[in-house]
């Protein structure tokens, strides 16, 4: 009977916890700012043992509660200039996402954002920027938001796009992560109502996403203690080795969709 109820209640497979604790700390980590673009493995590899909209759903609670832990570690570090010139952008693509919900495989998506951070990165590393150059202006940060979004509310995959849009303005760390604690926290949150009027939210999911919670609470807090310690140099080569960490897998996820 217990038994029987624990599987009602919670997701039971050990597989499923193989890979669902690592990806709860990713996300911690990457809402740190630290390795940001890291915590788009998440709900690929949730994808590897369960379907990819149950993923998403298990993933979605996690993300907000590491939101809400990296918002009030980082609350005084947010550029709230660059902030609004990504916000409406960033809601737009849930919007759009959410009203073409099906339209396009997830596995299509994450080949998409995969491709785009592989082929930023190496056009990065062939034609680095001059340390004068100009940051992204308000046109091209709205789209990266917008398509931050699209992707975000369809495989929880904005990390790249936000990150392309961040990097050119060599900011200093805390500032790179309070920016994007603020943005994904938005972007997060608004996924609810339309997330559960497409039926992807359950109390089977939402009992699992709880159960997961204090690895997501380890890695923010990793993440976090590790930024204000490290070098702005090494900072960076994180963030841009989590870029490609999550550039190949996604692109290899399309490609295998």
């Amino acid at each position: 009977m217990t038994a029987d109820w624990l599987a009602g209640a919670f997701i039971t497979e050990w597989h499923f916890y193989a890979l669902a604790l690592p990806a709860a700390l990713l996300i911690g980590l990457s809402k740190s700012g630290f390795a940001s673009g890291i915590g788009s493995l998440a709900t690929p590899m949730l994808a590897m043992v369960v379907t990819v909209p149950q993923a998403a759903a298990v993933m979605l609670p996690i993300l907000c509660a590491a939101d809400v832990i990296g918002l009030w570690t980082l609350r005084r570090s947010p550029d709230w200039r660059v902030l609004r010139q990504l916000l409406p952008g960033g809601l737009l693509g849930i919007a759009l996402g959410w009203a073409s919900f099906g339209l396009l495989k997830s596995s299509t998506v994450a080949g998409i954002v995969g491709a785009v951070t592989l082929g930023f990165l190496a056009l990065q590393f062939l034609r680095p920027a001059r340390s004068d150059a100009p940051p992204p202006g308000p046109f091209k940060c709205a789209a990266l938001a917008w398509f931050s979004g699209y992707t975000s509310f369809v495989a929880h995959a904005g990390g790249p796009p936000i990150a392309m849009a961040l990097l050119p303005r060599r900011m200093e760390p805390l500032a790179f992560a309070g920016t994007t604690a603020v943005f994904f926290a938005t972007i997060n949150f608004s996924k609810w109502l339309p997330y559960g009027l497409l039926g992807l939210i359950d109390l089977r999911n939402l009992a699992t996403s709880v159960l997961l919670l204090p690895c997501a609470w380890a890695g923010v807090r990793l993440g976090v203690w590790a930024t204000k310690r490290i070098s702005p140099t090494w900072f960076y080569r994180l963030v841009w080795g989590g870029m490609a960490l999550s550039g190949i897998k996604l692109l290899a996820d399309g490609l295998r969709g």
